[in-house]
């Protein structure tokens, strides 16, 4: 089967085509000009020239292809002009579902976002952890966003989550007789060939290089990013249309994640908690120095403190029973990233 892979020369994207290929199918991906395309080097994939904003790179693209898998995203807490976030996300999203149905693809997964999940408005006074660090309390299902829950007001915060909200209705709303359209949640992935890398995946290289002096008390829903490679083509495959599926493991706080890597980079996991009001002072002055004054993206996004003031935990058991999505062990992946960041020079 031919297919099309935007956004393969990211993250997940990348080992979605990966994936593919090992399966054998003909897997054709959408490349910028220019674009860092070490994920997807020697597999086999059939390079398309092309950008989300061009309409006819995108019929060229999909013409002939049976299915889409549109990866492709703009994954950051800043940026110099906040309009380009949407018009790759959303606007994006809409030229890719218009090409699909000129083409005549029959089927879609579009990758979303835990962002869009909404989570419980009232959380139990005291949460606590199990012995594997899996997020537990009496009043579990109080505590853990599904795809049954929309955002409430407040919880999309930052451009990159209003983004792909509304981009994910656009493929929601897609969803007809002609064009069967899935959608995929993915949470925090972590593992191999994240290129930029994401602001996941910086969390195991900054641990790594000894970047990372405290934490905050928050929390997600860590996974291997095979699975979530994986979770993809099971949501091709076996996914309702029209249905959300979040590919997630396991929820763990932030600390808790630090504790993993110590064990795996024998480095000494940070003591010191730092307030939300210190790191959000910090962020706005990082903010206002290297976004504003050196026009680059800081090294503490404000938008990125004030989403880790609330703890993306997250159930993904629809994904496991509807899809038979993996479970590997989060510690493994973790041990898997460092070791890729290694093997590739961003570690010494």
């Amino acid at each position: 089967m031919t297919v099309l892979v935007t956004g393969a020369t990211g993250f997940i994207g990348g080992n979605v085509a990966r994936r593919l290929r090992r399966r054998g199918d003909a897997v054709r991906v959408l490349v910028r000009p220019g674009a860092n395309d070490l994920a997807i080097r020697n597999t086999g994939v059939i390079p398309m020239p092309g950008d989300l904003l061009e309409p006819d790179s995108l019929r060229r693209a999909l013409d002939g292809c049976a299915a889409v898998y549109h990866c492709a995203a703009v994954y950051a807490f800043w940026a110099r002009r906040p309009a380009d976030i949407y018009r790759a996300n959303v606007d994006g999203t809409r030229n890719v579902i218009a090409a699909a149905r000129q083409a005549g693809v029959r089927r879609m997964v579009f990758t979303s976002s835990v962002s869009t999940i909404g989570l419980p408005s009232a959380k139990p006074a005291k949460s606590k952890t199990d012995k594997t660090g899996a997020v537990t309390d009496a009043d579990t299902e109080r505590l853990l966003g599904d795809e049954t829950m929309a955002p409430q007001p407040g919880q999309l915060i930052g451009h990159y989550k209003q983004s792909k909200y509304q981009a994910e209705r656009l493929a929601l709303a897609a969803n007809d007789a002609n064009l069967e359209v899935v959608v995929v949640n993915p949470c925090a992935p972590v593992g191999k060939w994240d290129v930029k890398p994401t602001p996941t995946g910086r969390i195991p290289l900054d641990f790594a290089r000894g970047r990372i002096p405290g934490y905050l008390d928050t929390g997600m829903n860590l996974v291997d990013v095979a699975d979530v490679a994986e979770g993809h083509l099971l949501a091709m495959e076996r996914g309702r249309p029209g249905e959300r599926y979040i590919l997630g493991h396991r929820n763990l706080t932030l600390r808790e994640v630090l504790q993993l890597l110590a064990g795996i980079t024998g480095r000494r996991a940070p003591r010191l908690r730092f307030p939300y009001w210190l790191a959000a002072a910090a962020a706005v002055c990082d903010q206002w120095l290297e976004g504003g004054l050196l026009r680059r993206a800081p090294a503490i996004p404000l938008e990125g403190i004030k989403i880790a003031r609330h703890p993306m935990y997250v159930s993904s058991g629809k994904a496991v029973s509807e899809l038979g999505m993996p479970q590997s062990p989060v510690e493994i992946a973790l041990e898997k990233a460092v070791r890729w960041f290694t093997d590739y020079g961003y570690l010494r």
